[in-house]
């Protein structure tokens, strides 16, 4: 008798349906708007940029390569490069605690269960919506050192000498502080903040009341702890956006009074826009996002221990 071995039947592996292949042809059609945009305006500007760094280019005759030259002159010949980077840092650590914190207090007050507080809601977001160059010009008025509302308040109230505001050195970075107040403290980060306060179960704070826990005790016990991952968010973007301060000191001060406000920015823009240096621009440009994205990691490192993260 002839024993007969069966032979395993391979599997074919499956064919994709006409179904299949027509939705994978939609989703790259959906994704390619997507994928010019990343293509054509971030990466590949940013290359370019990273090529310019190392060249002499002035936008009228072609790049000159000219290596870490100017890598080299920004750190040993370039006489506002130190200065305007401890602006820029002096300003991000003025406005973003005071923006960070008043935009929780303020949702936190916002929070209660008011008749009407929708409607304060909207009244504080508001100003964030008045775009950044009205902004400048109303706080400009508001602040004139001459005829502004502020200093004839303060007159009115014994002040002889009020502040010059953006005309004295030392109040041009506190009027741009203030006037990112305004328009930040009631604005997306208060709203990040109240979604974050509505996160937070209600039983928590029954278990508190049952402990015999008052309002600032509830605050510090429960609510801050539990608000630290929406403060760690709103305080990264609150940096970034802080140290890539430019509109506001451009409109208002254009870098002066005598280099009071001129930020790292608008020294990039200065090389890059008015003085037709690009490279050098570049390599600033460069330096500046190494900067931020250092800063970035260090603070995402540094969260693991203050940051609660309820449920884990």
């Amino acid at each position: 008798m002839a024993a007969t071995a069966a032979t395993p039947q391979t599997k074919k592996a499956p064919r994709w349906t006409r179904r299949k292949r027509r939705e994978n042809f939609y989703g790259y059609l959906f994704l390619t708007p997507w994928l010019i945009g990343f293509f054509g305006l971030f990466l590949g500007p940013g290359i370019a940029s990273l090529f310019l760094s190392t060249t002499k280019y002035d936008v009228i005759s072609a790049p000159e390569f000219i290596g870490a030259a100017n890598y080299v002159k920004m750190f040993t010949a370039d006489e506002l490069f130190w200065p305007s980077l401890g602006r820029t840092f002096y300003f991000a650590l003025l406005a973003v605690p005071l923006s960070v914190a008043g935009s929780m207090f303020l949702a936190i007050l916002l929070n209660q269960k008011l008749r009407g507080v929708s409607a304060y809601r909207t009244l504080f977001f508001m100003p964030s919506l008045v775009p950044l160059v009205a902004s400048v010009v109303l706080f400009k008025w508001l602040l004139n050192a001459d005829f502004g509302i502020v200093n004839q308040a303060l007159r009115e109230l014994g002040m002889a000498d009020p502040p010059g505001w953006f005309t004295e050195r030392a109040w041009a970075i506190p009027s741009l502080v203030l006037m990112r107040l305004w328009a930040s403290i009631g604005g997306t980060q208060m709203i990040i903040f109240l979604a974050g306060l509505q996160g937070i179960p209600e039983s928590l704070y029954d278990a508190a009341d049952i402990d015999g826990a008052n309002s600032w005790q509830r605050t510090r016990h429960v609510t801050i702890p539990l608000l630290t991952p929406t403060i760690f968010f709103n305080s990264v973007l609150g940096i970034i956006g802080a140290l890539q301060t430019f509109a506001a000191a451009f409109v208002a001060t254009e870098g002066g009074p005598g280099f009071a406000t001129w930020f790292f920015s608008l020294h990039i823009w200065k090389h890059g826009f008015d003085y037709w240096n690009m490279g050098y621009a570049a390599s600033l440009a460069w330096f500046f996002a190494l900067i931020i994205v250092t800063l970035t990691v260090f603070q995402m490192q540094l969260s693991k221990r203050w940051v609660f993260y309820y449920g884990e």
